[in-house]
């Protein structure tokens, strides 16, 4: 890109000069030049034409005694403004496009083009009037048309040129002058990535600015912002700092499956480790025994928390880090990927008054969204919602939501215990993890209120008995449960390079479909295509839930008050029109929403 643009600065300032050039007048045209005018003759005597009644000169100044200087400097200086304006896009766009893999040889071909036409144009067009919207045309479109490429690929937080975008920068122009509009504090970027570190206080404060500075001069504070900001742009989940023998390997999870990252060397890796001890207030001499903490950052007007965990290895201290986006939207139940069916029928037993709705799956399976989105379906004003969350992943409002802290002794249970006193409509707490809250969740379900909670298990089924194995009466059980919903998250094909193809009679009767009946699969593109500027060449982009939903009608729980077994309670749910994980799954593997290696990868 440097030599193109040197290239084109050769270009602009050779027209420059040669417009510039003045025309030497011949002594006769000079003479002409400088006589006064004449008066004009009315009509033509002979074969002669009238004299024109003003004089004859070349040039912008008629008063000049010299001809030939054609250029318009006050039109001149805004193109050259207009010109290193282009300059600098065109780095950008060549900066931007290498980070999100956005086919930019490509892009950089098409802006250098566009903006070399645009200019052209305006010295070749007879007026400005004409050459400058030429100019803006030519230059402009493919800026334009890549802004709406990438803003496609990257969160809200990260797109440009949208309104939160040009207020976020306006604010930012205005806060260095020390006006500050919106009556808030203008997060200021020192450099690098706009985004800005929040430390947390050791003294039971939510922020430390004193923290946060600390870190603004240390060795690794750049690369930290780089790391994070890219991670969120590519809509990471998950970030891993693992220490090998030589570099620190990073490591991303997006939509679900690990990505490899840029490693650093072992004395950034090290230093990008000690930045977030800091703002996490760990003790950064400890670097065996276990630790973990939180800190937040601010990009785009939008609030970001991270949780850091970590853990001595052999070659050093791992380091993994929660992102948790506070300005995310809560999705509605019914763009959760369920079946209408299923959708129908949730819906109405979220809404009874009393009862308990218990949502399983493992690690990372979307349980907590989907209580959330139950949450925002109810009427937050008439009711009183109240949620227990380790962490709080959303802000929903109109509920109230408690943070637990087990450090300072605040558990599921003792919180659980306190809210009931709080007269609740609703309770929703984030996890099930022992047998004393387990045991306060079904009595308050049997007490009037309606309970939502999440346990870890495989599926339904095996969720029922986590419960018994806790330590709850299956009497409890079975009166406080109304439904318990089985999980996976698989991703979603890439729509713009998913490729159909005949599937292997083998894999058919595997996925349990009938092989005469299934025609084509769809699958990611056998070869990567890296300038898709949906997925990036990942095949993938975004995920979608399954589901799986077991109501508890009378039958089921006369069985849980028998301690029947698991197979004779399967049995009797899919009477009831139960459909396990992998058969919703095929259900979109036959839409080509998901490829079926994909939701065999995920749902056994």
């Amino acid at each position: 890109m440097k030599s193109l643009w040197v290239v084109a600065i050769l270009l602009v300032f050779g027209a420059t000069a040669w417009a510039q050039v003045e025309n030497a007048a011949a002594p006769g045209d000079a003479a002409a030049a400088a006589q006064p005018a004449v008066e004009p003759v009315a009509v033509a005597s002979g074969n002669r034409l009238p004299h024109y009644p003003l004089p004859f000169h070349r040039g912008n100044d008629a008063s000049a005694s010299y001809q030939g200087f054609y250029l318009s400097l006050g039109l001149f200086v805004p193109v050259v403004g207009l010109f290193f304006l282009w300059i600098r896009t065109t780095q950008w766009v060549d900066d931007d496009s290498g980070r999100l893999k956005l086919r930019t040889e490509f892009w950089n071909s098409v802006v250098f083009a566009g903006g070399m036409a645009g200019f052209a144009l305006i010295f070749m067009l007879p007026t400005v009037l004409l050459g400058l919207p030429a100019l803006l045309l030519a230059a402009g479109t493919p800026i334009g048309l890549y802004v709406a490429e990438r803003n496609s690929r990257v969160p809200e937080s990260g797109k440009v040129l949208t309104p939160r975008h040009l207020t976020t920068v306006a604010n930012r122009l205005l806060a260095r002058f020390g006006i500050a509009i919106g009556g808030g504090e203008t997060p200021v970027f020192a450099g690098g990535p706009p985004i800005k570190f929040i430390g947390k206080s050791t003294v039971g404060g939510e922020s430390d600015a004193d923290r946060s500075r600390q870190v603004e001069n240390s060795r690794g504070y750049a690369a930290a912002k780089e790391l994070i900001y890219d991670s969120i742009l590519r809509r990471a989940t998950d970030v891993h700092m693992e220490p090998a023998e030589t570099e620190v390997a990073i490591r991303i999870r997006v939509d679900g499956v690990m990505h490899g990252g840029e490693a650093f060397d072992r004395d950034t890796g090290q230093a990008v480790v000690n930045v977030f001890k800091v703002l996490s207030a760990m003790d950064i001499t400890e670097r065996r025994k276990p630790q973990d903490g939180s800190f937040r950052a601010i990009t785009s007007g939008r609030e970001i928390d991270f949780r850091v965990a970590t853990q001595g290895t052999r070659f050093g201290e791992k380091m993994s880090l929660r992102i948790l986006d506070q300005g995310a939207v809560v999705p509605d139940l019914g763009k959760l990927g369920m079946p209408k069916r299923l959708h129908d029928r949730l819906t109405r037993l979220i809404h009874e008054p009393h009862g308990m709705v218990l949502c399983c799956g493992p690690t990372g399976a979307g349980k907590s969204t989907t209580l959330y989105a139950a949450l925002t379906s109810m009427d937050r004003y008439q009711r009183n919602v109240i949620t227990i969350e380790d962490p709080i992943e959303y802000k929903i409002e109109g509920v109230n939501q408690i943070e637990i802290n087990s450090k300072a002794g605040q558990t599921f249970a003792g919180s659980l215990r306190s809210i009931l006193r709080q007269d609740p409509d609703v309770v929703m707490v984030g996890e099930i993890r022992d047998a004393e809250t387990a045991t306060i969740g079904c009595q308050a379900a049997n007490t009037g209120h309606m309970v939502f909670s999440t346990v870890h298990a495989n599926d339904t089924i095996t969720a029922l008995f986590r419960l018994l194995e806790l330590g709850v009466e299956p009497f409890m059980v079975a009166n406080s449960l109304t439904a318990l919903i089985g999980q996976r998250l698989v991703r979603r094909l890439c729509p713009d390079c998913k490729e159909a193809y005949k599937p292997n009679p083998d894999l058919v009767h595997k996925a349990g479909l009938p092989a005469d009946k299934v025609e084509f699969f769809y699958r990611p593109p056998k070869t990567p295509q890296e300038e898709c500027p949906t997925c990036g060449g990942l095949g993938y982009h975004g995920r979608i839930g399954v589901y799986e939903l077991l109501v508890m009608t009378d039958r089921i729980r006369d069985l849980v008050r028998e301690k029947a077994p698991a197979a004779t309670l399967k049995a009797e749910a899919r009477k009831d029109g139960m459909l396990s994980m992998r058969e919703e799954g095929l259900r979109l593997v036959a839409r080509g929403v998901t490829a079926i290696d994909e939701l065999l990868r995920v749902v056994k």
